[in-house]
């Protein structure tokens, strides 16, 4: 019987004693003893890779947490105390606002925890372990198995192992693949469901710069929020806020230092990066670059500017659509610098040289060309057929999903089912309108019909002319036969007769709902007519393509990592925790340009300009920055610092996570990317990717300072150590402070059982690393 090929070659490969690179790679903490800690050891760490990630002893990863499942935040004091970005808790913050009490705008400072703001919905998810699982979800698989088989043994598997972890709802846990499915891992969380706002400054200073300085350097923004996590008087989550809940006690917070930093200094950003795609083969990364980024530039910046239009003129407006418009807005401006990133950079071009070396390599070895010989031309026939229903798809989420009327109609989805297949069920049609009660009011608070109606007739005109015709939903011929064609005079009628746009009008449906009074409305019947095309017509020719497109990308991947076997690649982001590490860094942008690595509050003063919103410098923030009231958060010149940037690899879902130096102490909160290393999420470049931070001694000026919040800076653990670890530099290391829990000693590499001991009452748990 031959042996199997790809396992001989993933063996060789966990093996070879390998030291990762420090610039690329978003890692995950399991590994860190094995593959970065002597790399980053070199570049200034002074932690043990046991201080990273424990599971029986207090570690960094107790002191960082995931935000709602899109963010990252980390614990600053013994009692629950967390920062992130402003921008992540933007919605929090904008919920608690109204005309008369405007936080969003004026800031807040929560002066006790009496006066602190719940957040229902709102959670945080704390790692408890992970685990290497590939042996077990692959087991007995081969490459003789149909794909079909293997993918549902696959899922039943990761089921079967999420349950059992989950231990009856004490835990959240799910098996997520890596490197296109050649690997899996458990993951293991507690989830803690009441998270309150604690503070956030004036949104002048949150989100400075707006829309025109976002993704770019130099940076003065204040992009940080605080909340804190509460737990019942045990210290265990909640699924919801209580008013018996107290402080949580984390395991770990992280020490604060004022000390600074400089160039060269080591940095570690730890997060859960939402989501990379650096093994995109050349095929994807066009298609990208031809079809999905353009249409999403055009249907999002249409959405912008007629949403802007009204937000301009009616200040209620502007505070409803905030968060909505930020939101977008982000993306937007992403999609823009990724593309022109990408014709710069030739990236396409590099992709298809890299495929070319792999066909080559291929097919110099018959048991390689039995192996991964159908890899390359099997992704290039798939994407050949993508491209031709890919705009669809593009259009059914951007433009009709851009449109609000159609975003609540879909809500209607299990009522209208519930309607149709078991009308006499009156449990389930309670249950089912029950559902609806909150998302409705949530919905109508930040709602106005005049302005969906406006962006309605704009993004489905541009849809019904962009898409190919034997593609579009039946609605589109309604407007051509009954309207002239005219989307206008279509949205005109829509928003004339459709329940769908007023609160009152919903609920009083959903006291007496019928299947007739569902199906005839409008609104419901242009979202129906676009959900039926586009799930009988378009999405299952897609699922066809990617199905072959799954395991030739599988092989693909496993192809790459064997032939460069003496590289070892990180799994792309999939919103798990990882680490990146680097160094504080300029760069040179482009000819001529040489950016430096951090700033100051001499650059608001520069930037501030009273007549445009995004540059409007707060007064007492003038006040302040004028007298050089820099107190103590000033730098050694003398100085305010506000940013810094570092060549650590993030993406979207690290907002908010910390920027660690070597001595386990946080230096910043990590908030955004430079605008000349758009294509990071595609493919990294270590000369000019750049991760770009607000330095915490802001942070703190912001609190204390602005905010009259000393009382907050007061809880953290502010410490002050002297030079920053960087190359060569000689600290002593940090204590984690274990407390209660009894240190166990287990090896902390691969191949170990779980054990559990208990001490004092409290559990702790060692996986497998």
């Amino acid at each position: 019987m031959r042996t199997n090929h790809w396992a001989k070659a993933l063996l060789l490969t966990l093996l070879l004693p390998f030291t990762a690179r420090a610039d690329e790679g978003m890692w995950l903490p399991l590994f860190v003893k094995r593959l970065n800690q002597a790399d980053m050891q070199k570049k200034g760490l002074k932690l043990t890779a046991e201080e990273i990630y424990d599971v029986n002893n207090a570690s960094l990863k107790d002191a960082v947490v995931q935000l709602g499942g899109f963010c990252t935040g980390e614990f600053v004091s013994s009692q629950g105390l967390l920062l992130t970005n402003h921008h992540c808790g933007y919605d929090a913050i904008q919920t608690h606002s109204t005309p008369q009490n405007n936080i969003l705008q004026n800031g807040f400072f929560a002066a006790t925890k009496a006066e602190e703001k719940t957040n229902p919905g709102l959670f945080v998810d704390i790692l408890v372990r992970m685990e290497d699982v590939t042996g077990k979800v692959l087991e007995g698989l081969t490459a003789a198995t149909p794909e079909q088989e293997r993918m549902a043994t696959i899922q039943k598997r990761q089921k079967e192992m999420a349950d059992a972890a989950k231990e009856n709802g004490q835990y959240v846990a799910y098996v997520r693949d890596m490197f296109g499915g050649n690997e899996y891992y458990l993951f293991v969380y507690q989830r803690f469901g009441d998270v309150r706002l604690v503070g956030a400054p004036p949104e002048a200073v949150g989100k400075f710069g707006g829309d025109t300085d976002n993704w770019m350097w130099p940076r003065h923004t204040g992009d940080f929020s605080m909340f804190r996590v509460y737990a019942d008087k045990n210290n265990k989550p909640t699924a919801g806020p209580s008013a018996d809940n107290v402080p949580y006690v984390p395991k770990k917070h992280l020490p604060v230092s004022l000390q600074g930093i400089s160039e060269g200094d080591f940095a570690m950003v730890f997060g859960f990066p939402g989501r990379t795609q650096r093994f995109l083969p050349a095929a994807g990364l066009q298609m990208t670059l031809d079809q999905s980024n353009p249409a999403r530039i055009k249907l999002r910046d249409t959405r912008l500017k007629l949403w802007k239009e009204d937000m301009d003129v009616n200040p209620t407006l502007r505070l409803q659509y905030a968060s909505k418009y930020a939101n977008i807005a982000n993306y937007w401006k992403y999609f823009i610098g990724q593309n022109e990133g990408m014709n710069r950079l030739k990236t396409v071009d590099a992709k298809k040289a890299e495929e070319a070396a792999l066909a080559q390599w291929i097919s110099q070895d018959p048991a390689r060309q039995q192996q991964y010989g159908e890899a390359l031309p099997s992704i290039n026939q798939a994407y050949a057929g993508l491209r031709e229903y890919n705009l669809s798809s593009q259009y059914v989420n951007e433009a009709a999903f851009g449109t609000e009327i159609i975003t609540l109609a879909s809500r209607m989805m299990p009522l209208y089912m519930t309607l149709k297949t078991t009308p006499t069920d009156k449990a389930a049609l309670s249950k089912a309108t029950a559902d609806l009660q909150e998302p409705v009011a949530e919905y109508f608070k930040d709602y106005s019909a005049s302005t969906d109606k406006k962006v309605f007739a704009a993004l489905m005109s541009l849809y019904m002319k962009d898409v190919p015709a034997a593609q579009l939903p039946d609605v589109f011929q309604t407007v051509q036969k009954q309207y002239g064609g005219s989307m206008q005079k279509y949205a005109d009628y829509v928003f004339a007769n459709s329940f769908l746009t007023s609160e009152a009008k919903v609920k009083a449906f959903l006291a007496a709902p019928t299947l007739a009074k569902l199906e005839a409305d409008p609104g419901f019947k242009t979202f129906n007519s676009v959900y039926l095309n586009y799930t009988q017509n378009i999405l299952p020719k897609m699922q066809a393509l990617q199905s072959g497109l799954t395991r030739a990308n599988r092989l693909y991947v496993a192809a790459l990592r064997e032939k460069n076997s003496q590289k070892v690649y990180s799994p792309d982001a999939n919103s798990t925790i990882r680490l990146s590490y680097g160094t504080v860094r300029p760069y040179k942008g482009r000819d001529a340009v040489r950016y430096d690595y951090k700033t100051t509050a001499q650059g608001i003063l520069e930037k501030e300009d009273a007549s445009n919103p995004e540059f409007v410098v707060p007064q007492k923030e003038l006040e302040l920055l004028k007298q050089k009231d820099y107190g103590r958060f000033a730098d050694k010149d003398g100085n305010l610092p506000v940013a810094f940037i570092t060549d650590n690899d993030i993406t979207g879902g690290n907002s908010g996570s910390p920027v660690i130096n070597g001595r386990g102490e946080l230096i910043g909160l990590a908030f955004d990317g430079n605008w000349e290393a758009m294509t990071g999420d595609l493919a990294y470049d270590p000369e000019l990717k750049r991760c770009i931070n607000a330095d915490i001694r802001y942070v703190l000026w912001c609190i204390e300072k602005l905010g009259n919040a000393k009382h907050i800076v007061d809880e953290m653990t502010i410490v002050n150590n002297g030079p920053n670890p960087g190359v060569g530099a000689a600290t002593a290391s940090v204590s984690n402070g274990l407390g209660d829990v009894e240190k166990m000693k287990v090896k902390t590499d691969d191949g170990q059982k779980t054990k559990v001991k208990k001490k004092k009452g409290k559990e702790t748990t060692a996986a497998g690393m």
